[in-house]
């Protein structure tokens, strides 16, 4: 009797609304490493005795999702490889996120002042210039 975990790359085709999200993303099935092992929690005997909990692992990333939600095997399947999808989907936002961040940042940075900004800017300074030298020293 085994009871190590089964590992095996993904060569099954899964639905095609799935299919298309992993072709969105460039994500590859020969990319995917799927591994089953037994799941704990409620479900009876058959929790107990059959590898109902489905790991699904990323290779080149090493990202890995782990579903052991129902009884049936297949339904974990589909759960991991749906959080799979939603971890990338995620990533990738934040990753376009923080570039749109970055350009905003810049172009902030390089925007110039308008005239009547800057007259602002140095009548302040003149002010709190004037006002630090009522600051000093009376000579007698």
């Amino acid at each position: 009797m085994t009871t190590g975990l089964v590992c095996a790359y993904i060569r099954v085709a899964h639905d095609e609304k799935t299919q298309r999200r992993m072709r969105s993303l460039g994500i590859r099935p020969d990319d995917l490493a799927e591994s089953f092992a037994r799941s704990s929690g409620p479900g009876g005997q058959h929790v107990n005795k059959v590898s109902t909990a489905c790991t699904i692992r990323h290779v080149p990333t090493g990202i890995s999702v782990t579903a052991s939600d129902t009884r049936s095997q297949s339904m974990n399947r589909q759960l991991a490889m749906e959080r799979l999808l939603d971890l990338f989907e995620k990533q990738r936002e934040e990753k376009q996120r923080q570039r749109l961040a970055a350009e905003s940042k810049s172009r902030r940075q390089k925007a110039r002042r308008s005239r009547s900004t800057k007259a602002k800017l140095v009548e302040g300074k003149r002010r709190r210039g004037e006002t630090k030298k009522l600051r000093s020293r009376v000579a007698i």
